[in-house]
């Protein structure tokens, strides 16, 4: 019967499967979603109906002119919010819609 080797941990194991089956970036749009909302608020999530990511640039459409101009102004501010949150450089640009 086979060993496994003990210096492996589970997380270890599912991050590599996740990588090699390319299921990370599914799951990195998940998270950025998620992130948007808990970062912005529930304020916001009224205020947004899509969030996408292609290309590390998160496109997001607003119903409020008002609040994409607000947005606009704060941009690179949420970029580095979303990143740290994240834990990596997904995001580099934001297009508000």
């Amino acid at each position: 019967m086979k060993r496994f080797n003990d210096d492996f941990s589970i997380g270890d194991v599912m991050k590599e499967f996740m990588k090699s089956t390319k299921l990370e970036a599914g799951l990195d749009v998940i998270n950025v979603k998620e992130t948007w909302y808990k970062m912005m608020g529930p304020a916001f999530k009224n205020y947004t109906e899509q969030i996408e990511l292609k290309r590390q640039t998160l496109y997001v459409k607003l119903n409020s002119s008002v609040v994409k101009q607000e947005l606009e102004y704060g941009k690179s501010k949420i970029i580095k919010m979303l990143n740290e949150e994240l834990g990596k450089d997904l995001i580099k640009d934001i297009v508000f819609r």
